[in-house]
């Protein structure tokens, strides 16, 4: 899903609560073909992408191509892993 789809109304001011975080934000850095190996998480967690074409993977047969303002919730105790296609910078909540 992407951020500017988040909004359905046309109103000049909307807010929604996306995630809630216990324990903070992370940057990820991946330049064009990087991969992050596969792991798992303790906590729930919401990926974004900021720029770049990043494919997220899971052992659940879960494949999502992140571009742009695309984001993912990351179920706790399922492996995953991430592999950039282009330079792309992430911010992980947790």
């Amino acid at each position: 899903m992407n951020l500017k789809d988040v909004f359905t109304e046309s109103k000049p001011l909307q807010t929604k609560k996306m995630f809630t975080s216990n324990e903070g934000v992370t940057t990820i850095q991946l330049m064009a073909s990087a991969q992050l190996k596969e792991h798992t998480t303790k906590v729930p967690a919401f990926l974004v992408c900021v720029t770049g074409e990043v494919f997220f993977e899971n052992e659940l047969g879960v494949k999502e191509k992140l571009l742009s303002g695309d984001f993912i919730n990351i179920e706790p105790a399922v492996r995953h892993w991430l592999s950039a296609e282009t330079d792309s910078l992430l911010l992980l909540i947790r």
